[in-house]
């Protein structure tokens, strides 16, 4: 069964009408949507700040790709407010996610060096 949100994403105007009149049958039409992941708004636990994607903290820094590095761009964007770049929580650590570690690091005085290790997550996670 496809997901009518992200099918309706790749439709529009008399198209997205179409759909919602004819239920899934129109939807059914609508192209393949990737499989991603997403994970729920963040939340707080017993263990901290959790927004779906690594539950633990694994080191992180420039280049690293993943879930771990989801789950560090969702904290610093969606928890304490920082600026990821235009492109989001894609998991791809670049210059706009090292830029806001770096900025969150200093705001809670610690040493500014873009690396998410063992200070950095327990800022994040907000113990």
């Amino acid at each position: 069964m496809i997901n009518t949100k992200k099918s309706a994403v790749l439709l529009s105007g008399g198209a997205l009408a179409a759909a919602v009149l004819m239920g899934t049958a129109g939807v059914a039409a609508a192209a393949p949507v990737e499989a991603v992941p997403t994970a729920t708004a963040a939340t707080t636990t017993a263990s901290g700040w959790y927004c779906g994607w690594e539950s633990g903290t694994p080191y992180t820094d420039r280049g690293d790709r993943g879930n771990k590095v989801r789950e560090v761009q969702c904290l610093l964007r969606d928890v304490w407010g920082f600026n990821i770049g235009r492109t989001g929580v894609d998991g791809d650590f670049g210059a706009a996610t090292e830029s806001a570690v770096k900025a969150f690091q200093r705001s809670r005085g610690l040493a500014a060096d873009g690396k998410v290790g063992p200070n950095t997550w327990s800022k994040l996670r907000g113990w």
